[in-house]
């Protein structure tokens, strides 16, 4: 209404000389009138779109997405389309993707990491899920509509209520994993319309000379310091596994980034937060083959490769272009291929006949991977006693600033990115940080921006997830801090999510148990007082790899835990509207002592290797069992143990001495949140008082 009010405000005092009057009085009474009752009426959260009025109300971080769109839909008529499905990935299904391949987001003007968009000649639509609907209205003009829901049967029903029988459904092959390309199948196909995979990319065709260039920054090799084995011994150790298949399968092809960078110990830096390159290799039995832009692999990493040598030992260098001449070449012989199917697209899959496919859930060197060998193991170690320096740092800083006001949200991430930039081997952070303070840090995935930073205050929950890149390792950590006084329900949800990260940590299990089966243990403490987190309760981590590194963690579709793996626990809760906290610790699955082996085989156990303190002013202890408040205090000495050398080590003397006061035992001088009432008083006959109190 602002823009009314300065008309009206204008007219009225260039009509007369304006002075305070009842005349006056009457005319803003008028003006503010004509503000409230009159139209177009803005959104209450004046930051969302409001396309029920007209003319629309757009705040200023909509994107104007009408030219684009009506490029598309010509390009639509050109190829018969009536609806074409945009997705948010890339060609390798990834977490993470670069800017060049974000179609939806140019598209569409939503920016989430999570949604998909669909266009028909007449409407368009973009899918998400509840952590992106109003960033989706933020982010939107009124070209789109919001579905709230990722269902792709939601997606289906509002095609067919759009089209006729007959007409046709678009979409890229190569932006569909196989699962989702069946899941659509199966829906559409009594619809009477057709589901047509269509190679060439319709929003690319639009996008044009605007599309962002293709990546160019060299592709290098780690060094030896930081690398389990060679990538020969990995080669081999495939091969080992490819021979002793049931079905004896003549090649494996990787389609996940990750999976070449691992089997080659190469990194790039194509993708945010991730190390990769964008890539594909084909492994047989008796050659190596990878995909990738050839000009960007330089002289070093060629002589590293081998290429001059015999096909066996060496590897071969093709375009990334030359995937799909090359596959429609190899499956004209007596072949079988292997692939993991969560992270090969349909438009890979479509290529090979299924006589010459053998397709499981994951390929052989995702499950190799997700084991770390000893090397890798103390090298993940290292780079969290670093990590740790850089939090402690940044939670000393933060208890010397918030109190003076000084401190948003978004300097509070950079702030934290920055310190641990300054470690040693650091690459950067391994995710946007997740930095949100009261209210905000109720959304379990928050994002700060410039429209929703708040800032951080003394009285309030701060949640910061945060976690760094290092040559030797991949971060990750959540602590949620509170510098006032939390109130007796704050303390007590944060203690019950801290002993649900206690007690999976201290837990005990069989070789090859599935993290789903053991999961419940993070949330039995939050159940019994009615409370819940929705969702999941950690994942894997690599070795300056992804930080969500697949197919580690306690989902239904994880592979068994095994000694060697790493992965996150992280229970939490979230107050709707009010506050938010999760505690996430990064675990080593070790051997267990037991006095028993059923079965003949070691049990296992977690360790953690995540080393900053909780914060201790939200910890009550007396709804905390002995077992429990032991753990702490041996997780605190852990603490100090390994981190306080390395604090003195940099001269950091404020931030060793904060350690000294957050790792003190729980059991001596932990405050207690239930109030203590006066149950008796005794004077005996020599004077002594006793006092007796519950």
């Amino acid at each position: 209404c602002t823009h009314r009010i300065s008309f009206l405000a204008n007219s009225a005092v260039s009509s007369m000389n304006f002075l305070w009057t009842p005349w006056t009085f009457g005319t803003w009474t008028f003006i503010l009138y004509a503000c409230t009752e009159g139209l177009p009426k803005v959104p209450r959260d004046v930051t969302e779109r409001n396309c029920t009025v007209s003319p629309p109300y757009l705040p200023p971080t909509v994107k104007n997405t009408t030219r684009q769109l009506n490029e598309l839909r010509q390009k639509m008529r050109e190829n018969n389309i009536g609806a074409y499905i945009v997705p948010g990935t890339d060609r390798h299904l990834g977490e993470y993707i670069a800017d060049r391949e974000k179609r939806r987001n140019w598209l569409t003007g939503f920016t989430g990491s999570s949604g998909i968009a669909v266009v028909t000649h007449t409407r368009g639509a973009v899918f998400t899920d509840s952590r992106y609907w109003i960033q989706a209205e933020r982010e939107m003009n009124c070209n789109w509509e919001l579905e709230k829901t990722l269902s792709t049967y939601a997606i289906v029903t509002w095609i067919q209520q759009e089209l006729k029988p007959g007409e046709v459904i678009g979409f890229d092959p190569f932006l569909f994993s196989i699962g989702e390309w069946q899941s659509y199948s199966s829906l559409i196909q009594n619809s009477g319309m057709t589901f047509q995979s269509i190679p060439t990319n319709l929003v690319d065709l639009v996008w044009g000379n605007q599309r962002p260039s293709l990546p160019n920054k060299a592709i290098y090799a780690l060094k030896d310091e930081f690398v389990g084995s060679t990538w020969q011994e990995k080669v081999s150790n495939i091969r080992v596994k490819m021979n002793i298949h049931a079905q004896n399968p003549s090649a494996v092809l990787l389609s996940a980034l990750e999976e070449t960078a691992w089997l080659f110990n190469l990194r790039g830096q194509d993708i945010p937060y991730n190390p990769f390159f964008y890539s594909y290799t084909l492994l047989t039995l008796d050659s190596v083959r990878m995909f990738v832009n050839v000009s960007r692999i330089t002289s070093e990493v060629q002589t590293y490769l081998n290429i001059n040598c015999t096909p066996s030992s060496c590897v071969q260098l093709a375009e990334y272009d030359q995937l799909r001449d090359t596959l429609l070449e190899y499956v004209k012989g007596n072949v079988k291929i292997w692939i993991g199917q969560s992270y090969t697209s349909y438009g890979v899959y479509e290529i090979i006949p299924k006589d010459k496919l053998l397709a499981e859930e994951y390929s052989p060197v995702l499950t190799t991977k997700a084991v770390k060998s000893e090397i890798e193991q103390q090298l993940l170690k290292d780079c969290h006693i670093r990590d740790a320096i850089a939090v402690i740092q940044y939670l000393v800083w933060l208890e010397k600033n918030v109190p003076s006001g000084l401190v948003d949200e978004l300097s509070g991430a950079d702030f934290v990115d920055s310190l641990r930039q300054k470690q040693k081997h650091s690459q950067g952070p391994s995710f946007a940080t997740i930095s949100a303070s009261g209210l905000n840090a109720a959304l379990a995935h928050y994002s700060a921006t410039n429209d929703t930073k708040r800032e951080l205050r003394v009285n309030e929950m701060y949640l910061i997830d945060s976690g760094g890149q290092y040559y030797d390792g991949t971060t990750d950590i959540t602590r949620t801090v509170h510098w006032g006084t939390p109130t007796a329900f704050e303390k007590e949800a944060y203690t019950r999510v801290l002993m649900g990260n206690i007690e999976l940590t201290r837990l005990i299990f069989p070789q090859r148990t599935s993290g789903r089966m053991v999961e419940a243990f993070a949330r039995k403490a939050l159940w019994e007082a009615g409370l819940n987190y929705g969702h999941g309760t950690g994942h894997g981590i690599g070795n300056f790899f992804s930080v969500h590194e697949w197919p580690v963690g306690f989902q239904s579709n994880n592979i068994a835990m095994t000694k060697g793996m790493f992965t996150s626990i992280e229970p939490g809760y979230y107050h709707d509207g009010h506050f938010g906290f999760r505690i996430e610790d990064i675990v080593l699955i070790v051997e267990a002592k037991t006095e028993h082996m059923f079965g003949g085989e070691p049990y296992l156990a977690f360790e953690s290797v995540t080393l900053v303190p909780y914060d201790r002013n939200l910890i009550d202890t007396s709804i905390m069992t002995d077992v429990q408040i032991d753990y702490v205090d041996k997780y605190n000495k852990k603490i100090k143990d390994q981190v306080g050398p390395e604090l003195q080590k940099q001269n950091l003397h404020e931030e060793y001495k904060w350690l000294e006061k957050n790792t003190r035992p729980l059991s001596h001088g932990a405050l207690i949140s239930a109030p203590l009432f006066l149950m008796s008083l005794t004077v005996t006959a020599n004077g002594f008082i006793t006092y007796i109190f519950v």
